[in-house]
């Protein structure tokens, strides 16, 4: 896992380096930066008022940053030629559809800014678009409108495109469909540059990952970089137990009191035996005191052993590092 700057490299479709934005006297951005290397899929996450949108609209030349230095597929996106704007397509977290048209005329209609646009009946069957083409945009669900607004962002077959929660709203069916589509893309040479606050889902999408808190990029790396185990004895590992009778009230605190800063959650489990996530183990040291009060207690315990760390337990690290657990928005 890094903290510093990528160095410039000429053949990335995105780079924004050093990024400042402020709002009078409240500071958004404060030295942000990122990267996207083209055909990949490039995740963007953070807490709440961590500034991925502000970002986001910076590097779409929605907004200008008050320093530093952004160029999209080779050009300052804010001063962007119609050739470039041509080249990249745009889903924002709102959606910004207008609510007195049909799913359907709203596509058609956007779809006429284009030479070469997209097959619209070919993305409405791929997205599930069909079932409420005839509906008012208005009248749609949340859902549904995420899924309407990645099909116009893709309407104009963009070499880059920017999703911004592009998950938002979907019940589990839609959000798969609206994943493989994007790894579809990816497949294809699309570019791709998200925000999602679904940590499990950056963590199969990723090609590389940012993570913004405050303003600044305080982790960067592809998710083997910044899941990876060898980090010292200090990381904390989560420990998956599994056990033939429930811990009891005694065995739960004794675990929980032996380690500093530790939780234990149950796991879902499928099973007849019981699962458990003890969080706050720092290594072999700790293991053999988990081990110690087990035996002490004659607790059969059938798995015992350090879960792979997920992007959550970056993101949850790095949170606590640089400031509290409560700003962040899951």
């Amino acid at each position: 896992m890094s903290t510093s700057p990528l160095p410039a490299n000429s053949s990335s479709a995105l780079i924004a380096t050093d990024v400042h934005y402020r709002v009078k006297d409240k500071v958004i951005l404060d030295g942000a930066f990122l990267a996207a290397e083209p055909g990949s899929i490039t995740v963007l996450l953070g807490p709440n008022g961590a500034g991925k949108t502000t970002l986001l609209s910076i590097a779409q030349g929605l907004e200008r940053p008050n320093s530093g230095d952004v160029k999209l597929l080779g050009e300052n996106p804010y001063r962007a030629s119609a050739a470039l704007r041509s080249r990249v397509g745009v889903m924002l977290q709102d959606g910004g559809l207008p609510p007195s048209l049909t799913a359907d005329r709203l596509l058609h209609h956007v779809a006429g800014f284009f030479q070469e646009p997209a097959d619209v009946a070919e993305l409405k069957a791929r997205l599930g678009i069909d079932e409420y083409a005839k509906t008012t945009i208005r009248n749609l669900s949340g859902g549904q409108k995420q899924r309407l607004a990645l099909a116009a962002a893709l309407l104009g077959k963009p070499e880059f495109v920017f999703l911004d929660e592009p998950s938002a709203g979907l019940d589990p069916q839609s959000r798969q469909i609206v994943f493989d589509f994007i790894l579809e893309l990816k497949a294809a040479g699309m570019t791709i540059l998200l925000t999602t606050h679904l940590l499990s889902e950056a963590d199969s999408l990723a090609d590389y990952v940012y993570l913004l808190k405050q303003g600044k990029t305080v982790a960067h790396g592809t998710v083997a970089e910044l899941t990876r185990q060898d980090r010292g004895t200090d990381s904390i590992q989560p420990l998956l137990l599994c056990t033939t009778e429930p811990l009891s009230p005694t065995v739960r605190n004794e675990l929980i009191n032996a380690l500093p800063a530790s939780e234990l959650h149950d796991e879902p489990n499928g099973s007849s035996n019981y699962k458990y996530l003890l969080d706050g183990c720092r290594g072999a040291a700790d293991l053999a005191v988990v081990a110690k009060i087990l035996a002490a207690h004659d607790v059969t315990t059938l798995d015992f052993h350090f879960r792979p760390r997920t992007l959550e337990d970056v993101f949850f690290e790095v949170a606590q590092q640089q400031g509290s657990e409560s700003e962040l928005a899951q």
